[in-house]
């Protein structure tokens, strides 16, 4: 994170945020050869990353393949933090769980609300209902909750959303989806669904706060990754004097990227774009762009 210096001066916002498609494919493996991303002159040599949310429960994410690819440090502090509502509060939803066929869970937190929330309405989940997870580990999670081998579990297979993508996508046209979510804007895989007209519901378990984030008060990173307008409210809640400087600030879908401008912050990367579904596959592409344009 860059150091608080002083106050940022206002100024105008010169240019609107990259224009944010929904995704097309399902997984990204490596960049395309033209990319889409656009990188401020002058370039600036890229040595540490932060990525404002929570460490990956698997070693197979692939911002850790971009660390080792690139030589970058790529450190995780969550930007917010998760509290559960209550059952009460879930009902005024009209969320009928029951009605649907399938659940995604793209994280441990959404499997335990989603059991929590069950057992405060009372619900038992049918021995039908299939399990979609972004990682091995999520699903295997599930084992706290279900018989696991007697259930119908799918996860991705290198851990990713690309790969959880892919899965549902098989799937899309023969199961009714419910979504655990949080209250902090669309995901990736929110995006997808919509994208590809696949049937689903969401179901809000909790609600996003800003976590503390005065840990960071002494460090300095080169490029900062952000995924809600909640992250950027909490940058400025902890440090008012924020000084853009020469960081690289990158956000993910619409609304992050109006709350950096609105703050008078200057976005230099801005996913998903067109063959960049996810942050990570951005990153890939911005990294690689950068560095072939400082050996020119």
């Amino acid at each position: 994170m860059a150091k608080v210096v002083a106050a940022p001066k206002k100024k105008a916002v010169k240019k609107a945020p990259a224009k944010v498609a929904s995704p097309t494919k399902t997984k990204v493996e490596t960049a395309p050869k033209k990319s889409t991303v656009k990188v401020n002159e002058p370039l600036k040599e890229v040595h540490s990353v932060l990525v404002t949310l929570p460490k990956p429960e698997t070693e197979k994410s692939p911002y850790f393949e971009i660390a080792k690819k690139y030589n970058v440090l790529i450190e995780f502090f969550a930007f917010v933090k998760l509290e559960g509502i209550d059952g009460r509060d879930f009902k005024k939803q009209k969320v009928d769980i029951a009605a649907h066929s399938a659940i995604i869970f793209t994280s441990r937190n959404a499997v335990e609300h989603f059991f929590r929330i069950c057992d405060e309405i009372k619900l038992k989940i049918s021995q039908d209902m299939k399990y979609f997870c972004t990682s091995e580990a999520i699903a295997l999670y599930l084992q706290k909750y279900i018989l696991y081998r007697k259930r119908k579990v799918f996860f991705s297979a290198d851990g990713t959303t690309d790969g959880l993508l892919e899965v549902i996508a098989k799937h899309k046209h023969k199961e009714h989806y419910i979504l655990p979510t949080a209250d902090n804007g669309k995901s990736e895989i929110q995006l997808f669904l919509e994208k590809n007209k696949i049937s689903f519901s969401e179901a809000t378990l909790y609600s996003t706060v800003s976590n503390d984030i005065k840990v960071l008060m002494k460090k300095k990173y080169d490029l900062l990754l952000f995924f809600s307008s909640l992250s950027i409210q909490t940058l400025f809640d902890y440090f008012p004097k924020f000084n853009q400087g020469d960081t690289i600030i990158a956000s993910f879908g619409t609304p992050t990227a109006k709350a950096i401008l609105d703050a008078n912050l200057r976005l230099d990367m801005a996913a998903p774009s067109p063959g960049a579904p996810s942050m990570a596959a951005a990153l890939d592409m911005f990294l690689e762009v950068n560095k072939k344009g400082r050996k020119k």
